[in-house]
């Protein structure tokens, strides 16, 4: 199956395989989404039944650090999640592959390689 062109409107096929790619991204990030979840709660409950003094303990800046960064990843998963939405409902509505700053069709290499990308490369920068 072609790759999708941007700029001309999408044919049916098009439209399916961007449907299929999306749709695997998008399983793909809630299973992250669940996962991050599961992890960060293991994080608060095992930092909960040990008394641990950040200032003084070191395993407290560790268990600190580790409960930020993996709240960090579950926030960036649920962003990724909303944009894969959003790019699900622009598809639906025929506005998928506009740049939403400049309004030029995004490239459909970047498509390809980011299907939820709402900006053309030259906005991206």
């Amino acid at each position: 199956m072609n790759e999708p062109t941007s700029g001309a409107p999408l044919s049916d096929s098009e439209r399916a395989l961007l449907r299929d790619r999306l749709t695997e991204e998008r399983a793909s990030t809630v299973a992250q989404v669940a996962a991050l979840t599961r992890d960060l709660g293991g994080i608060i409950e095992a930092s909960t039944s040990v008394a641990t003094d950040d200032e003084h303990d070191p395993e407290g800046a560790t268990i600190a650090f580790e409960r930020a960064q993996v709240a960090a990843l579950l926030t960036r998963a649920r962003e990724r999640l909303a944009d894969l939405d959003r790019a699900f409902e622009q598809l639906d509505a025929g506005t998928y592959g506009r740049c939403e700053r400049c309004g030029q069709p995004i490239a459909a290499e970047r498509l390809a390689a980011r299907p939820a990308a709402r900006t053309c490369i030259r906005c991206a920068s």
